[in-house]
Order: structure tokens, then C-alpha cells, then sequence
């Protein structure tokens, strides 16, 4: 047998050696005791250490991230590169540390996921990722849920070199995955909004800064996700994230100067069914990024270490309270955080749920953003190229990506919006407002992800192929299509949500994509939790049940009611007695 190890067996055997111990932390020649650990990871490695010795055991993620950081991993990424292999074991998280994602069994490639505060980019950047996406993916990007954008399909052997790329182009992709703290999301129309109270794009920002200069701020159990919304016309959905910072403005004579301040929001993660609540705790906007630092050190000190499905800040604030919780954030921070009740506070303005798309006018006299559909949040690299020139021909040079998996173009003129329009249709693309269109929003699913149990994009493009030539709606209504649990594309907050589930069709374990669905699920100032209507779906009966729900509403509506009232007011039982669609084996089962 060789005396050569593979890169793998080096690793195991380094982690077999040092899995008992904590990484990094020497030991003197004969001493009883690790040393006290110090630097950037010491809170983490120190909140591993108190796990064990309360006799608990950690996750193997856990051991994983103490036998060797994610960042610290970069250069056996490169050797790895060289071989032209992917990672292996606990390789595979370490590399999310540097958002490549392997995504096998689904594909047999990485997919890189990257960071751009508040959803910005310029045109020679989004230029830029089209030429990655061509020379060193599948030739296409994909839009997510934390409006940024995705690469598929990359080969072993080009991961390092398309993150070094990245950077070339003042673009990175660290923390974007594993257990980090996300993009950082804010409001889409930020310093161009009419309504907006605040302009999130420096807070935004900032906080992006710190992060990437702030080693412990990767020392997390678990992801982490902050949003900062100012009130604007398009919603950031801050109250889905684990920190949301929502613009308000005090009134006078509560104390505290009146103006615009932001209003703290903690817990948000709609896939374990919860938002971010109103802690009654107000920030003047620059004290943002302290306050968010404090909040991360308080959580990589008290998450849970010994189960994934537990490690969210929610479950923190669930065992603790928010006033012990706020409390060691005010011990962190050294200072009271300034509380005001809600009377103090004047009616938020209300997003437009159609305003991410078509020709809407800015602040600014005489120019426009103009919203474009992207069908499930895909552009190919030539539509991005040419939406790039749109943006630098047209517009203001600035490419804007939102939530619900599309983008804007901003700083468009008055005379020039016809022009634009048609560069867009030229591109097989829309800038015209479309109520279905607005509302769809999915995650990858099977196709490209392990965890997904259906094609969620196909059921999407499905869904509205199959109901936008048959309906004509006057209002909004949102369908989000998610592949698993981990709910990326936030089933529970759709008025109609669709969450993949394998139906078996025979009695010898057989199954086909499906879905279980639901209905009235909302955000904002109309939060909820939506209600399971159906089960085990098969994929290709979804649009028709979406089909028929959306004329049962329309015409038993009350007048201005919207779906997820109407839903709710009815009740799943109801709503299920009422579907007439020729009943399938799942949908017989299902009712």
C-alpha cells in the first residue's frame, strides 16, 4: 500500500487527532490543560467548549468548523482545484464558507452564490458575471430570495478561479453560504423611492463591510440573515430575517427627538412559522451596525450547538425571552438600547405589491425605474449583457435585484422609457406589469438542489403558463413555490404556498414530485402563517389547483378582498369542499 494519503485521508486523520480538542489552541510541553483560547474565534470555541462540558455533544458540523475554519481552508480549496476534485465530508461546508456549494446529487458541480449589499450592481459587474457564467458555468444566473445572484453548474476545477474573478470585479462571494451571515437585503428602490423614509443602501453596506473585515462575526451555530427596509414602495420582507431593521418615524414628545429612526425586529425564520417581532427597542440608523455586532456575539455565544434544526436565533429567543435576550445585548454593547412604545410610533407607509415591476417614477423629477419580469428570477448571459447595456444606455448604470426574484433598472428619463421598454422585449423579457407574473416566486428545487423533493422552477413556469392565458387578475396575489422544509422560497408567507413532497403512486415505494399546499400566508403589516389545504399534489395537477383557486376567489370575493383574507375567511375546509378539479388518487387523498 502507498504511504501516500489522499487529501481526504489527511483530513480525517487531522480531525481524528484533534477532534477532542479545541483547533488551534496550543498546548505547553506537559501541560494538564488546553490554554484559554484568544483571537477572533475564541467566543466560538468557547461556546463549543461549554457545550461539552455540560456533558452535551456537539454536531459534527460543529467539530468540523473547530478542527478547521471554513476560511481557513482556501488554500487546500485551490490544491483541490488543481486535482480537480470536490469537496468531501466536512470539506463540503467549509467551502459554502466561500460560497461554492457543491450540489450533488442534484448536479455534479459547484454553484456559487455571492454577496452584493442591498442588491446592487453596477452594469459593467452584471456584465462581468455573464462572462463567469459563459467560461465557467451553465451559462445563465439565477435571482434569489435575498436578491442577489446565483452561478450553476460550475466544474471542480473552476470554482477558485471564478471566486477570484469576483473579486476582480469588486464583487465577492464569502460568507454567502454555511453558517454565516448572509446578503445583506434592503428596500430595492433605496434613494429613488417617493415614499421611502430612509435610503438603506449606506446602512446596508456598512454592515456588509463589517462583516467581511470582522473575523468572529463567522463564528455563528447557524445562518444568520439581516434586512434593512425603509419603508420604501417594494418590500424588503425584513420581518423574515433574523435581525430586520424597519425605518420608522417618532412622533413628538415621547423623549427622543422625533424623525426617522430604525425600529429593532428579532426572530424572523417563516420556515420554522415565525416573524420577526417588534422588540420595542428604536436605533438612530448609524448605531445599525453596532447594535447588529452586539446581537451576532450574544448568538454565537448562546446558539444551539447540538442540533441544526434548533441552532436559529428564534429558539434563543424562545428559551430565554426578548428581555434577557436584549439584555445581554445591552451588556455587549455597554450601553441601554432606547425603548419607546408603539404609540410613539407613526403608521409605516405600505409597500405596493406590484411596484417591482413595469415603469414606475422616482424622487427624482423626470426619471423612472422600470421593473422587469424575469421568469423564476433566470436571465441568460446574453439577456444579461443586454440588460446591462439597457442600463448604461438608458438608465443610470444601476442594476437593482429584488426579493421576488427580478430586477430594476433605475435613472431611466421620461423620453426615454419607450426606448427602454423595447430594448427589454427585444431581450424576450417584459416591463409591462403583470398581476401572475409579479406573484411567482421559486426556489431551485431538484433540479438543482439535494434537499429539493420537486422542480419547483418547472411547477413555476407551469403555473403560469397554464393560468396566465386563462385569468385576468386585478389584484395581487403571491404563489411561492419551495422545494423542502428549508423553505427558500418562504411557502408560508404566499397566499398560496406549494412545498415539495415526493407522492408515492404505487403500494412498492414508488413516487413523483409533488406538493403539499397552502393558503394565507402573508408579511408586513398583514403577517401570517399560511394553512395546509392539500397534500401530495402530483407536480403536474399544481397549476390546475392554482387555477381554481384563483377563480374561487374572484368570484366569491367580498368587495376589495384580497386572496389571503378571503382565504382565511373561508378556512381550508371550506376552500377544500369547494374544489371541482377531476379528483386524482393524491387529490382524493388529499381531501
Amino acid at each position: 500500500m502507498s504511504g501516500d494519503f489522499t487529501i481526504d485521508q489527511k483530513r480525517y486523520l487531522e480531525g481524528f487527532v484533534s477532534g477532542a480538542q479545541v483547533a488551534r489552541v496550543a498546548r505547553a510541553p506537559g501541560a494538564a490543560a488546553a490554554a484559554e483560547p484568544a483571537g477572533p474565534d475564541a467566543a466560538s470555541l468557547k461556546a463549543m467548549a461549554r457545550t461539552e462540558a455540560e456533558g452535551m455533544k456537539l454536531t459534527p458540523e460543529e467539530k468540523a468548523k473547530r478542527e478547521e475554519m471554513g476560511l481557513d481552508a482556501y488554500s487546500r480549496m485551490e490544491a483541490a482545484a488543481v486535482e480537480g476534485v470536490f469537496p468531501k465530508g466536512p470539506d463540503i461546508l467549509r467551502w459554502k464558507y466561500h460560497g461554492l456549494f457543491y450540489v450533488a446529487p442534484a448536479q455534479d458541480s459547484f454553484m456559487c452564490r455571492m454577496r452584493m449589499p442591498n442588491g446592487i450592481l453596477t452594469h459593467w459587474q452584471l456584465r462581468g458575471i455573464a462572462d463567469i457564467a459563459q467560461t465557467h458555468g451553465g451559462g445563465y444566473a439565477d435571482v434569489t430570495t435575498r436578491a442577489n445572484l446565483q452561478v450553476r453548474e460550475i466544474p471542480a476545477t473552476d470554482g477558485v478561479i471564478l471566486l477570484e474573478k469576483l473579486v476582480d470585479l469588486g464583487l465577492t462571494a464569502k460568507g454567502a453560504g454555511g453558517d454565516n451571515i448572509r446578503n445583506v437585503t434592503g428596500t430595492p428602490t433605496a434613494g429613488i423611492d417617493p415614499q421611502e423614509l430612509l435610503d438603506t443602501r449606506p446602512y446596508a453596506k456598512a454592515w456588509h463591510h463589517h462583516i467581511l473585515n470582522t473575523r468572529a462575526m463567522y463564528g455563528l451555530p447557524r445562518k444568520f440573515n439581516v434586512a434593512f427596509d425603509g419603508a420604501g414602495m417594494i418590500g424588503a420582507l425584513e420581518d423574515t430575517n433574523d435581525i430586520g431593521f424597519q425605518a420608522i418615524e417618532v412622533k413628538d414628545g415621547f423623549g427622543v427627538a422625533a424623525g426617522v429612526w430604525f425600529r429593532l425586529a428579532l426572530g424572523g425564520i417563516t420556515g420554522h412559522k415565525d416573524f420577526a417581532r417588534d422588540t420595542g427597542v428604536i436605533l438612530p440608523p448609524c448605531d445599525a451596525v453596532r447594535v447588529a455586532d452586539a446581537i451576532v456575539r450574544v448568538f454565537i455565544d448562546s446558539g444551539d450547538r447540538t442540533d441544526r434544526k434548533k441552532a436559529r436565533l428564534k429558539y434563543v429567543l424562545d428559551a430565554w425571552g426578548f428581555e434577557k435576550f436584549l439584555g445581554a445585548v445591552e451588556e455587549k454593547l455597554g450601553a441601554k438600547l432606547q425603548r419607546l412604545p408603539a404609540e410613539a410610533v407613526a403608521p409605516r407607509p405600505e409597500p405596493d405589491r406590484l411596484a417591482h415591476l413595469g415603469v414606475h417614477p422616482q424622487k427624482q423629477a423626470g426619471l423612472n425605474w422600470i421593473g422587469i419580469g424575469l421568469p423564476v428570477g433566470r436571465m441568460s448571459v446574453a439577456q444579461m449583457r443586454g440588460l446591462a447595456d439597457i442600463a448604461a444606455q438608458y438608465g443610470d448604470g444601476d442594476v437593482r435585484f429584488t426579493v421576488w426574484q427580478n430586477l430594476l433598472l433605475s435613472g431611466v428619463p421620461d423620453a426615454r422609457v419607450s426606448e427602454a421598454k423595447a430594448a427589454i422585449v427585444a431581450l424576450a423579457l417584459t416591463a409591462e406589469p403583470d398581476v401572475l407574473q409579479a406573484g411567482i416566486v421559486a426556489c431551485t428545487g431538484a433540479a438543482g438542489c439535494r434537499f429539493g423533493n420537486a422542480d419547483t422552477k418547472a411547477t413555476a413556469l407551469a403555473i403560469g403558463v397554464h393560468c396566465g392565458p386563462k385569468l385576468t387578475l386585478d389584484s395581487a396575489v403571491n404563489i411561492h413555490v419551495t422545494g423542502c422544509h428549508n423553505s427558500c422560497a418562504q411557502h408560508y408567507i404566499g397566499d398560496i404556498g406549494l412545498i415539495g413532497a415526493r407522492v408515492a403512486i404505487n403500494d412498492e415505494g414508488d413516487t413523483v414530485d409533488g406538493y403539499h399546499v397552502l393558503v394565507g400566508g402573508g408579511f408586513g403589516s398583514e403577517a401570517a402563517i399560511a394553512e395546509e389545504l392539500l397534500q401530495d399534489v402530483k407536480a403536474p395537477d399544481a397549476p390546475g389547483v392554482i387555477e381554481q383557486l384563483l377563480n374561487l376567489w374572484m368570484a366569491q370575493r367580498l368587495p376589495g378582498e384580497a386572496f389571503a383574507a378571503f382565504s382565511r375567511r373561508l378556512g381550508a375546509q371550506a376552500l377544500k369542499s369547494h374544489l371541482t378539479l377531476n379528483a386524482t388518487p393524491a387529490l382524493e387523498r388529499a381531501q
